[in-house]
């Protein structure tokens, strides 16, 4: 609290004394200038007439999707389950490649802090920062689209986050039932099995249903960029303008992530309750 001594030597209690209360008005000043200038940037990259014909354009794009087009949903069954598969082979491929890695990464495990470590790092954070969208572009460009391009773009964005989570929970482990164990002359391998993994196990399973979930999400979207999954009947859709059958794969969409999160939740409260 600051003192303000007025005119007639009495006392006025402020909040901030005026050094403060400078910065503090120049602190806002700069933001607002900071938001005007970008705000001028985003209006010249705009066309405002597309801006202010969108609440008539969304209206008659959903008159057109209403009633969606039903007798469409024979031709979904096999992209939902190359969409279902693309997830959880993916999900499956992260696991086998993220749990060696998230040994391989732990302070407490490492073979090597200075070498193997830093690599291990490296790929985390690359398949971490780059979206699964880029990686299925990328495997697209590389394998050829379909279903593997898919796989292999989910399973190297899931590696990353996978062994990241799990890395972090084995340096947190207690670290006396590993002295016990080392104390009985086990092998490194030994000490993983017996005395770090117990104590991981639970999160290991919580991540890997919660990323099977994720995974879920994102493979509905691969299609896009001919990834395989429903998202390809998503883009031909909406390429040829046919909104019936664009709201139906939307809702089939929607209920397969229902789907998914309704299993996910369940195996989450199955973990917590043991």
């Amino acid at each position: 609290m600051a003192v303000k001594f007025l005119t007639d030597d009495t006392k006025k209690w402020q909040r901030h004394d005026l050094k403060t209360s400078l910065m503090i008005w120049s602190g806002w000043l700069a933001g607002l200038v900071l938001f005007v200038l970008c705000w001028q940037i985003i209006s010249e990259a705009t066309t405002w007439f597309f801006v202010f014909d969108a609440p008539r354009i969304a209206e008659d794009i959903f008159t057109r999707a209403m009633p969606p087009r039903w007798e469409y949903i024979n031709e979904l069954w096999e992209p939902l389950w190359d969409t279902f598969n693309i997830a959880t082979i993916g999900t499956g491929i992260a696991i086998l490649f993220g749990v060696p890695m998230a040994f391989l990464t732990a302070n407490n495990t490492t073979p090597s802090r200075y070498i193997i470590r830093p690599l291990c790092m490296v790929f985390i954070v690359a398949s971490r920062s780059i979206n699964s969208l880029i990686w299925a572009l990328l495997t697209v460009a590389i394998l050829g689209p379909g279903v593997l391009a898919g796989v292999v773009a989910i399973s190297l964005r899931s590696i990353g986050f996978f062994a990241k989570l799990i890395y972090e929970a084995i340096e947190e482990i207690d670290t006396t039932p590993v002295e016990a164990i080392k104390a009985t002359g086990a092998s490194p391998l030994q000490v993983m099995v017996y005395a770090v993994w117990p104590q991981v196990k639970a999160i290991f399973v919580g991540v890997a249903v919660f990323r099977w979930d994720v995974n879920i999400r994102h493979s509905t979207v691969l299609g896009l960029v001919g990834a395989g999954g429903i998202g390809l009947q998503l883009s031909s859709s909406l390429n040829t303008l046919a909104w019936p059958q664009v709201s139906l794969i939307i809702l089939a969409i929607l209920l397969t992530v229902i789907f998914s999160e309704a299993i996910s939740a369940r195996i989450r409260a199955h973990i917590m309750n043991k």
